[in-house]
């Protein structure tokens, strides 16, 4: 079973208060004789209380003599210098609690401005859109070389000068002699021979010598 913390606060009551004045005064006794001897020092406890006419040494006289003795020896600043009244040891805990105060206060600062960057980038992500799928490139048209479109031309330029070697003679020799070409006109004969031009299918020739 947990022990009761007790408040520390005056007991009003002063059949109370004596009866925690005993009881204490005996637990304080014994922890004073445990210390002396767990740590090998010497110590000296002298109890004033008005339920008593005479002062509690928790030693004996010699014990008491000499524990005084060996505190009066010792320097002026070594006997102050861990010394404390009431007013110094509360202002050592204002110190203390104040310095504990400000690291919190930083503490919580950082926490703070952590938080607010998160949840900013947080906003940040649901606010942008996501990037746009990559588009599909059309594939390009298959390259074709210069050469092969200058073979293709030579060739063009070989078929031509084939076809108009393949002409009938007759008909290079109308080509030349244009008055030839009006006296057949005026003998009615001239039907008859782009009839039979015609009929030869030198249609495409035609059109290839004279209008390229």
């Amino acid at each position: 079973m947990t022990r009761k913390k007790v408040k520390l606060a005056f007991i009003s009551n002063d059949c109370a208060r004596k009866a925690t004045f005993k009881k204490r005064k005996k637990g304080l006794i014994k922890k004073v004789s445990e210390l002396s001897t767990l740590c090998g020092i010497d110590i000296c406890a002298i109890i004033y209380s008005p339920y008593e006419s005479q002062p509690d040494v928790l030693l004996d006289n010699h014990g008491v003599h000499r524990v005084l003795a060996q505190f009066k020896r010792m320097p002026e600043m070594e006997r102050s210098k861990k010394m404390v009244n009431q007013e110094s040891f509360i202002r050592q805990r204002i110190s203390k609690a104040s310095d504990q105060l400000k690291k919190q206060h930083k503490e919580n600062r950082e926490k703070e401005i952590t938080q607010e960057i998160n949840k900013r980038i947080d906003e940040l992500k649901k606010t942008t859109a996501p990037p746009p799928p990559p588009q599909q490139v059309a594939t390009p048209p298959p390259h074709v070389p210069i050469g092969n479109l200058f073979m293709q031309e030579q060739k063009s330029a070989v078929d031509l000068t084939m076809d108009a070697m393949q002409r009938p003679q007759w008909f290079t020799n109308w080509m030349n002699n244009p008055s030839d070409h009006q006296q057949m006109n005026s003998f009615g004969h001239g039907d008859e021979m782009m009839l039979l031009f015609c009929e030869n299918n030198h249609n495409k020739m035609w059109s290839n010598a004279f209008f390229p």
